[in-house]
């Protein structure tokens, strides 16, 4: 029996790649204790467009996005403040946003917490808890770039969308999976979606 430690916070926004979120919340359904998700409502619609799912607030089922029920992800409010994430005393072992919106980012990046997602962000940051940004746009602008680098100068982990090919990947999960992998690194949680590049050597 594999014991679960841990507990982390997942941000969901409404940028392009909701199989990045949807394959790491499997993972992590598996490996930690306790998954706190926060959905916007763009992840929503996303999901819909992207993956044909239809996610319901009310209804809140992992088994709809997941295949799978989990019932160690719980589905918070994005506009309630009175919830763990939310406060500096609770303590978890990160935070991932994934995808993430450049307007997110932004926001996150001036100290704009206007929703859960940003505040329990800015929350990692004045406690120097592991924030991980994995923004899925391209190309960059200046001020996206700018945003993005006063994100690293704070603490926070910016890591791309960038799939590996290198281990020659055979379907759209295997290459989404890549991403994972690094994400659980990230996070100091060990994965096996994939073997570290030459490990074999």
């Amino acid at each position: 029996m594999v014991v679960k430690q841990g507990k982390v916070v997942v941000g969901v926004t409404g940028a392009s790649g909701a199989i990045y979120a949807q394959r790491l919340l499997l993972q992590l359904s598996k490996k930690v204790e306790k998954v706190y998700l926060i959905l916007s409502e763009q992840a929503i619609q996303v999901a819909s467009t992207e993956m044909g799912i239809t996610i319901s607030r009310t209804d809140f089922s992992t088994k709809t996005w997941l295949g799978e029920d989990c019932p160690n992800i719980s589905l918070l409010n994005s506009k309630d403040y009175f919830t763990p994430p939310a406060s500096g005393s609770f303590q978890h072992d990160g935070m991932v946003i994934v995808p993430c919106s450049m307007g997110t980012a932004g926001r996150i990046a001036n100290g704009i917490s206007d929703d859960l997602l940003t505040r329990s962000a800015d929350v990692c940051l004045k406690e120097k808890r592991k924030l991980i940004i994995v923004p899925r746009e391209m190309p960059w602008n200046l001020i996206m770039l700018r945003n993005l680098t006063s994100l690293a100068e704070a603490g926070a982990t910016i890591l791309p969308a960038s799939p590996a090919w290198y281990h020659n990947p055979t379907s759209l999960e295997e290459l989404a999976d890549s991403v994972v992998a690094r994400i659980l690194q990230s996070l100091d949680i060990p994965q096996d979606l994939f073997k570290p590049w030459m490990a074999e050597k």
